[in-house]
């Protein structure tokens, strides 16, 4: 299982926005994210199963909300092997990725047939912007990705990323999501 090293804190109001590009001197206020809320997800044939580690069955907490959730997906070998973002709870995104079929050019979650054990940890953005809240998690997204392509190589199953221009609350974001894994650093 990938090592935890630290939680997440932070506080303040997002200030970035399409089109707004802060100010050379301005200070940018940190992302508010919690997390990360850990569980296993074990699947077969287009059905999964989902425990926390103490054994507590099914999602809760900020996986079972709604809002602005960024996710990574490590497989047994403790890797990051995707990051995704969604709106939706984590219940809901799940079932899309794994009914997919591929109508619509939409073939699903790629790592779900190369095993039938990964582990998800989620972070939720709890002070998004009201007229784009996917917008800043988004943007994360990429800068984590990003990050974990500077430790190791791009993660194996990662088939999008939502580029957007980057900031320093951003960076500072993906950032502290690294340091709860070591910067992503291979285990010894």
């Amino acid at each position: 299982m990938p090592p935890l090293t630290g939680k997440l804190q932070g506080s303040g109001t997002m200030r970035s926005q399409p089109g707004h590009k802060p100010e050379s001197d301005a200070k940018e206020v940190p992302m508010r994210l919690t997390g990360p809320e850990r569980y296993n997800l074990a699947f077969k044939e287009g059905s999964f199963t989902v425990w926390k580690e103490n054994g507590e069955k099914g999602f809760a907490g900020i996986a079972a909300s709604r809002g602005p959730k960024l996710y990574i997906i490590f497989n047994d070998l403790e890797r990051p092997i995707y990051v995704g973002v969604t709106l939706q709870t984590l219940n809901s995104r799940l079932k899309q990725g794994f009914m997919a079929k591929g109508e619509h050019g939409y073939y699903g979650y790629a790592w779900r047939r190369n095993s039938n054990h990964v582990i998800i940890d989620v972070w939720k953005h709890e002070d998004p912007m009201p007229d784009n809240p996917i917008y800043d998690i988004e943007t994360v997204e990429a800068e984590v990705v990003f990050l974990v392509r500077q430790a190791y190589q791009w993660p194996e199953h990662q088939t999008e990323i939502h580029f957007h221009p980057s900031y320093l609350e951003h960076r500072s974001a993906a950032a502290r999501i690294a340091d709860c894994y070591d910067g992503f650093q291979r285990p010894a």
